[in-house]
């Protein structure tokens, strides 16, 4: 026996790593912890700005995209109004009274006699067309409740996200663990 014993891993010695330190390091800690944030939240910025999307990277929630999307994928969005939307294109949007945006394909266009552009999106795992989820009367959508154009996807990459939304208490132990990682990493 060497008599070096394997150090306890528990959140007392968290904090008592945290008392340790001295002031100075503890705000340099704190400060470090605001610049990732910031960093995290510029890159974001910038992203909406690039793509002209509010949401430009958004997780599939469900199955209803099934071949061509997973529950879990990434998607990647861009959202260039001067681009005509097509059939067959793959579109995010918004519908009235539902916070959450859906992923589903265009299946028709329908020019009104103005020039203005409606269209009619369903899952592509889905029996039938999506103006069940429109907003109540609404029989097709129009070009200001698209989100964004999908563009590219990694496969379940966005697991992490839907289990952050199905187990809160997942996201407050990862949240609690990257802020005990970040102020406790001395380098």
């Amino acid at each position: 026996e060497t008599g070096h014993q394997s150090p306890k891993m528990d959140i007392s010695s968290y904090f008592d790593e945290v008392r340790r330190m001295n002031k100075r390091q503890l705000f340099y800690q704190v400060l470090n912890f605001g610049m990732i944030v910031s960093s995290a939240l510029m890159i974001w910025k910038g992203l909406m700005v690039l793509t002209h999307s509010e949401s430009p990277i958004v997780v599939v929630l469900s199955g209803s995209m099934e071949p061509a999307f997973f529950r879990g994928d990434l998607l990647f969005l861009t959202n260039y109004q001067e681009d005509p939307l097509e059939a067959g294109e793959v579109v995010v949007f918004k519908v009235e009274g539902r916070e959450i945006p859906i992923v589903h394909r265009i299946i028709k266009l329908h020019e009104q006699a103005d020039g203005q552009m409606k269209f009619l999106t369903k899952g592509d795992n889905n029996q039938v067309d999506d103006r069940g989820l429109y907003a109540s009367g609404q029989m097709w959508l129009r070009r200001k409740d698209v989100v964004g154009r999908a563009r590219g996807f990694l496969p379940y990459v966005g697991m992490v996200t839907i289990l952050m939304n199905d187990y809160p208490s997942f996201k407050y132990l990862l949240l609690f663990g990257l802020g005990c990682f970040v102020l406790l990493n001395r380098e």
